[in-house]
């Protein structure tokens, strides 16, 4: 009886054993989570979360538009446009599109690039 009670025994205290070490406090983990995302908040965290990507996406597509005038318009007069209002002018956009909140347009003439920054 005493052999197979050993077995029982080693595998009892190394299981014991298992728990031991160094414990993560729970409460950190949880205050670290409450703080990122809630499931009180998801619905208005995804809300956010795609309009942010909404206005990335009109803001990509608004200068690739831009860019695409801008190559157009250089194939015509063999230059870049001096700023972005004779795009305009010359019917190469129906306007200048508006920056985001936040945001500005800034053209450079010398390469034609466009970019968004901020204010």
């Amino acid at each position: 009886m005493k052999s197979l009670w050993t077995p029982i025994l080693a595998v009892a205290a190394a299981a014991g054993l298992t728990g031991c070490g160094e414990q993560t406090d729970g409460k950190k983990a949880a205050e670290t989570n409450a703080a990122t995302t809630s499931p009180m908040t998801a619905p208005a965290d995804y809300l956010g979360a795609l309009d942010k990507a909404q206005k990335t996406a009109g803001k990509v597509t608004e200068v690739a538009s831009i860019n695409q005038a801008i190559q157009t318009f250089k194939v015509d007069h063999d230059r870049f446009p001096k700023d972005l209002n004779e795009l305009v002018q010359e019917k190469y956009l129906p306007q200048v599109p508006a920056a985001p909140y936040g945001m500005k347009l800034v053209y450079d003439a010398s390469t034609g690039k466009v970019k968004v920054i901020r204010q």
